[in-house]
């Protein structure tokens, strides 16, 4: 990736770019939790167990553990434009593989959806760092994560109601009109830039020459994978290998414990609620749409705490609110509406502290696009358990009791590791 030259932090947001990643991002979490309002009808239809349903969200989380190299080499040989006009592409394939009959065609439609989204998690970093002005990136990283979890909002909050009028299957299907949407609009700028030769990013990256959308981008696979633009990184010698370092593990464990609690929860939240309230799927959809709409402020509360106070108290929210979240299901679901309120700030901002930390730590920009990777790769296959593991919790015991107290137990966890952590990188910045 060529560094951007000169201070550009007084030229304006390139809007046309924005907003087609921000449209872009309604397609990236959205189709992952679209099936969990309707998870019971499922597993009813298909005439498989509460763990085979969990698989449906597991499998995107794995793809994101797996093909976050490939997708990093897929942008570099295909450029950044194309590479997310692709993503999106894939997941428009994937929806409408998901709504052919059968068990096994909606997990390979999943598999689709995951692997597509994860070019699209890797691109958008790599748009947003080279298209706008540096002082800008945080408010659009920020706009962008939230508008991860409107994506995922809608599809928690309208699923259920529309399946109860046109069926679950066309209901999933429906979600393919916002990345038709995304799709055109992308399209767009990218005949744009082939006309203009590709003007933003000769404005903002400090390029010579014009750029095709379709050129190779000179870029290290390794240097975009991340879910946040890594920059900004000390630069040190080397110093021994990030696999030596305690603060690498515990970050790894920290984003780990993040993603198998917060996917868990995103897959059984609808169904917990219908068995614990007596809810019916579309009430049971909104209660859980909560999660991912409180998320949108939540995505941009932290990173305001992130920047004007000291790492502990952000970590503190996020570490209390997840207590919150888990030992409310636990003690008292029926006021289900108000934990996951208060545990939606700690998915939606745990993932800005966490990768806060480790660019603070990481003594060069390779060693902390090497860490990125490693605390993605770990942290995402370890996740990519959550969904089936509380699924078949609930199979074996017939209530979540079970299931509840291994994700408090979970919680607990997670909160000891993210402190040990921004411990072991405030050592590590002294």
């Amino acid at each position: 990736m060529t560094a951007r030259s000169g201070d550009s932090s007084g030229r304006s947001i390139p809007w046309i770019v924005v907003t087609g990643v921000l449209v872009a991002a309604l397609s990236l979490r959205g189709p992952i939790v679209a099936p969990t309002p309707v998870l019971g009808e499922i597993e009813q239809d298909l005439g498989i167990g509460a763990a085979a349903a969990g698989l449906l969200t597991t499998a995107p989380v794995l793809m994101f553990a797996l093909l976050t190299p490939l997708a990093a080499l897929v942008i570099r040989r295909a450029g950044a434009e194309l590479a997310l006009l692709l993503s999106l592409s894939g997941v428009l394939l994937g929806t409408f593989v998901r709504a052919l009959p059968g068990f096994g065609w909606m997990l390979a439609g999943m598999v689709v959806i995951g692997a597509s989204v994860t070019i699209g998690n890797v691109v958008i970093p790599v748009i947003i760092r080279r298209d706008v002005p540096p002082a800008r990136v945080g408010f659009v990283t920020a706009a962008y994560a939230a508008t991860l979890n409107v994506g995922s909002l809608l599809t928690s909050l309208l699923t259920a109601p529309i399946a109860s009028v046109i069926g679950w299957q066309l209901a999933l299907l429906v979600w393919s009109g916002i990345t038709v949407a995304g799709i055109a609009l992308w399209g767009v700028h990218v005949r744009r830039s082939r006309r203009a030769g590709d003007e933003w990013g000769d404005r903002y990256s400090g390029r010579s020459a014009p750029a095709e959308p379709g050129a190779r981008l000179d870029l290290d696979p390794a240097t975009v994978t991340g879910p946040l633009p890594v920059v900004g990184a000390r630069s040190a010698g080397a110093g021994g290998s990030i696999l030596t370092r305690p603060v690498t593990w515990l970050l790894v464990a920290s984003f780990a414990g993040q993603t198998t609690i917060y996917y868990a929860l995103s897959t059984w939240l609808p169904t917990i609620a219908a068995d614990e309230l007596g809810t019916d799927a579309t009430t049971s959809g909104a209660l859980a749409s909560l999660y991912q709409g409180v998320g949108i402020f939540g995505a941009l509360l932290i990173p305001v705490l992130t920047r004007f106070t000291p790492r502990i108290v952000p970590a503190t929210v996020i570490c209390v609110s997840w207590l919150v979240l888990t030992t409310g299901l636990l003690v008292a679901p029926e006021l289900l509406w108000l934990w996951v309120s208060i545990g939606a700030l700690g998915h939606s901002g745990g993932f800005v502290v966490i990768f806060t930390a480790l660019v603070a730590v990481a003594r060069s920009d390779a060693e902390a696009a090497g860490m990125s990777a490693l605390v993605q790769g770990g942290g995402y296959a370890v996740g990519a358990l959550g969904a089936p593991f509380l699924g078949a919790l609930h199979q074996l015991t017939g209530d979540w009791t079970l299931g509840l107290a291994v994700m408090l137990g979970l919680s607990v966890v997670y909160c000891v590791v993210l402190l040990a952590a921004l411990a072991a990188s405030r050592r590590a910045t002294a």
